[in-house]
């Protein structure tokens, strides 16, 4: 039985334990035959298909998460390639059957994704709302009255519904962050660049972005350092270049003043203000800061020359197919008419400026946290008021990708009325690493759950600790836990988690060593319960002298933990075990040394 929302750790942990991906894929189905949302998908796979596509992936992987992303059932914005399945963008009319499948969705499948369909879209992902397709509008999770954001409408409800374990999406203005606020989830907006854009419909193609929904932080960066890498094919995409934020004395900046503007949207403001709190509490440094450069950018990008580059991505079928837009769509796009190439430049001049006025407020500040979406709507209001409100709801998205920033999105809480709102953590270009453990901190401080499963626990194996700054991880079995003998050749180092390895190692008292150590080596095939672990992170250099240390037999290779993932850690020589005593029965070394004390 698989949980409410599939979180990679816990498909991991039940492959581990003998499910099959047909087994995921036949819950799938039924879940989606029992949704109440019927404007979700654009285009389901059919069961069959899904069926014989996680047979293949058994035939071609028959190990059990031998690949990233094995058995991993995922949806597709239908802006985004996906082979065998027409992309329409949420336009009848503009459908083709794509050959290929995008760069992206192969890399994915690659790695052992399972397609489950195409959803929903604001059409030609033109709005934050869901509301404009001709497929219907996709409900947020909490109220059906009550609108999924967007564009990335369908993306977000289906992970949020609990039908596959992330969903991609596309961001220009903000609808990878505002549909996950909308549906407690996370939602990863990447350096522009970072995810190729090639077989992505364009929106505005010079700052467009792919991104990734998922049911936590953890998660999204796993998925993400799948999907990454740079393509030829885009030209507009980029080779990494990591950028680090401070591990400790973390300087966020929050809205102050005239510029905290939530429409008086009470309940989102006190969800802001707790979140504000929650980084506090986790030992960042408040500090408020001038959103004005940012809300003056972030104004470029529909009343400015950028809405040209919808027109340049759409402007041949709108000449021979406007009657076929949704009428706000088409109102938006054709608004571009006119701009002139004097406009244009006058606008990217401007952009420049508002850049140079943001440096003096990231002097300030390592990282901003705004909320995702200042307040929501229900899909009627919406409807009858399609620009202005749609318009309010991008208030503090609109600048990031402009000023070439990554961002999370992360949940933060519910108001009295029930429904969710959310925060994000935006930094400059390719702090996208660096974001990753102060958003997932965020989400789990914050408590309530993943989707629309509110009571959900986070998953520890899915915790998100410092990893970029030139930190290593490394597993300890033996004498180097938390209270051992030898923990202290870990100091400087951070206890990321404690955990437990797959259940086919053998733990054995090594002969003849002082203190006391054990021996651990994996044995396929054999079934056992895991051994307990604890995973360390050490600086780079201190890693490289702990590691020459290591007395034979033992040494570090890869261990394979009980949700999938692997890890270095300690291993040894099998021939150092021969006659040895076995403990594996006792779970690990600490109660091997709590049974050896009481005897």
């Amino acid at each position: 039985m698989l949980p409410t929302i599939l979180d990679l750790s816990s498909l991991r942990a039940a492959y581990q334990s003998g499910l099959t991906p047909l087994d995921a894929i036949e819950e799938v189905i039924a879940r989606r035959a029992a949704s109440k949302d019927p404007a979700i998908f654009i285009t389901p796979v059919p069961d069959e298909e899904l069926r014989a596509a996680a047979k293949a992936l058994m035939a071609r992987a028959p190990e059990a998460n031998s690949l990233p992303l094995w058995g991993v059932p995922f949806a597709v914005k239908d802006n985004i390639d996906a082979a065998g399945l027409p992309t329409t963008a949420a336009c009848p009319a503009y459908a083709y059957r794509p050959e290929a499948d995008s760069t992206v969705v192969a890399r994915l499948k690659a790695a052992g994704a399972l397609v489950i369909g195409k959803t929903n879209l604001d059409q030609f992902a033109t709005g934050l709302n869901g509301t404009r397709s001709p497929y219907g509008a996709p409900r947020s999770v909490f109220d059906a009255a009550y609108i999924s954001g967007g564009s990335s409408s369908g993306s977000a409800v289906t992970v949020a519904s609990g039908l596959a374990a992330f969903a991609l999406g596309t961001d220009t203005a903000g609808s990878g962050r505002v549909p996950a606020a909308f549906n407690n989830l996370v939602g990863i907006k990447p350096t522009p660049g970072l995810l190729p854009n090639t077989g992505a419909i364009p929106a505005c193609k010079s700052v467009d972005c792919i991104t990734i929904f998922a049911a936590t932080v953890g998660d999204g960066v796993a998925i993400r350092k799948v999907a990454e890498g740079f393509d030829a094919a885009d030209a507009f995409s980029r080779h990494a270049k990591p950028a680090n934020l401070p591990v400790s004395g973390l300087r966020i900046g929050v809205l102050a003043g005239a510029e905290r503007e939530f429409f008086g949207d009470k309940e989102v403001e006190a969800l802001y203000d707790q979140a504000i709190e929650r980084a506090r509490a986790l030992g960042a440094t408040i500090v408020p800061f001038d959103y004005a450069p940012f809300r003056e950018a972030a104004a470029l990008l529909y009343d400015g020359p950028w809405v040209a580059e919808r027109l340049a991505a759409v402007e041949a079928f709108l000449a021979t197919n406007a009657a076929d837009f949704d009428p706000t769509v088409r109102g938006i796009i054709e608004g571009a008419r006119g701009k002139t190439a004097v406009e244009a430049f006058n606008g990217r001049y401007r952009l420049e400026e508002l850049r140079r006025k943001t440096e003096a407020e990231w002097e300030k500040a390592d990282v901003l946290l705004l909320p995702t979406a200042p307040t929501t709507y229900t899909v009627a209001d919406m409807q009858a008021n399609p620009v202005v409100l749609n318009g309010r709801l991008g208030r503090y998205t609109n600048f990031v990708n402009l000023l070439d920033c990554a961002a999370i999105a992360v949940p933060a809480g519910f108001g009295k009325g029930g429904l969710p709102g959310g925060v994000t953590v935006i930094a400059p270009a390719f702090t996208d690493d660096a974001l990753a453990p102060l958003a997932d901190a965020l989400h789990r401080a914050a408590g309530f759950g993943m989707g629309i499963d509110r009571q959900a626990a986070i998953p520890e194996a899915s915790r998100v600790a410092p990893g970029d700054d030139g930190f290593i991880e490394i597993a300890v079995v033996g004498a180097h836990l938390t209270g051992m003998p030898l923990n202290h050749e870990l100091a400087g180092g951070r206890l990321v988690k404690t955990c437990r390895t797959s259940g086919d190692y053998r733990l054995f008292v090594l002969p003849n060593t002082t203190p006391p150590k054990p021996g651990l080596l994996r044995e396929p095939g054999h079934k056992g319960q895991g051994l307990e672990v604890e995973v360390w992170a050490l600086p780079a250099d201190a890693f490289g002298r702990f590691v020459q240390k290591i007395p034979a037999p033992l040494g570090i290779g890869k261990l394979v933990l009980e949700d999938g993932s692997s890890v270095s850690g300690f291993v040894c020589e099998a021939h150092a075990v021969k006659g040895a005593e076995e403990i594996t029965a006792l779970g690990g070394w600490r109660n091997y040394i709590r049974a050896k004390l009481a005897s």
